[in-house]
């Protein structure tokens, strides 16, 4: 993870999971509210995309522990070498991807085996989280000060998306918890980003001054843009999943959909008066 592809890799890995569990988010709400029998959903469905669901996060969770430990003279899996330890950040990241590679095997075991409870995901989702927490809150000993403010904005990030994760553990099935999760997830995946191009500018790119409080000042701004950013990625999703369904509705059962509008029409009556 020490170049610009290391943080690139993670940042694009968290921002699109983020942004497919804000839409699958979506669509289960939608689903629900629309309760129509031609509405082409069900429980076996969903089922089958959180089996994919898992399938793909253990896929990334091996390409980046393989990409840590064999590429860019990668430590290949020995710890220990000429009588001290080898390449430990390295091994920080495996161990982080590792927890998320579990993530991925809950997803798998709860959609095939029915005794499982649904929520054993989301209490390994806030364990990956957690644990990715404590490793970059221990992760920039001796490094310069700007180094360590954009990992000390990552480790908040991670943790707030441990509890809120944790809170949906309590709290099954409560829309805005699962899009602040979301959130804080997409977050993840522009800040990974955001540091890549910090501590690892791009060639011809002008490089930071690692000990300059002026560039801190920005980046705590930056920060809370790339936050602004998130809801407007998730408002543009909702928005976009929405027509989605109901232009699939009118065109599987267009009477459904007039009955649809006749009863919001009525239920805003109602509200009125």
């Amino acid at each position: 993870m020490g170049s610009f592809r290391g943080h690139a890799l993670p940042g694009t890995y968290f921002f699109l999971m983020g942004l497919w569990w804000s839409t699958k988010s979506i669509l289960k709400y939608v689903s629900k509210k629309q309760k129509r029998s031609c509405y082409p959903s069900s429980k076996a469905s969903f089922q089958r995309v959180e089996l994919v669901e898992g399938i793909i996060i253990i896929f990334m969770a091996l390409s980046g522990i393989g990409g840590e430990q064999f590429l860019n003279g990668g430590p290949s899996l020995i710890l220990y070498k000429e009588g001290q330890w080898n390449q430990l950040t390295g091994w920080h990241h495996c161990t982080m991807y590792f927890f998320f590679g579990l993530l991925g095997v809950a997803n798998i075991l709860c959609s095939t085996i029915n005794s499982l409870p649904a929520s054993l995901v989301k209490l390994m989702m806030s364990n990956a989280f957690f644990v990715e927490a404590f490793i970059f809150y221990n992760h920039t000993h001796g490094r310069e000060m700007l180094d360590i403010f954009v990992h000390q904005m990552l480790v908040l990030v991670v943790l707030l998306t441990g509890l809120v994760t944790f809170l949906e553990f309590l709290i099954r099935n409560n829309v805005l918890v699962e899009l602040l999760r979301t959130s804080l997830v997409i977050l993840q995946g522009t800040w990974f980003w955001q540091v890549a191009f910090v501590l690892y500018p791009l060639s011809g790119s002008p490089k930071w001054d690692l000990n300059d409080h002026g560039n801190r000042m920005f980046l705590t701004i930056c920060f809370c843009w790339h936050y602004a950013l998130t809801y407007m990625i998730i408002g543009v999703n909702c928005v976009f999943v929405i027509w989605l369904v109901r232009w699939r509705l009118r065109r599987l059962c267009p009477s459904e959909v007039e009955l649809l509008k006749n009863t919001e029409q009525e239920q805003e009556s109602e509200e009125e008066v």
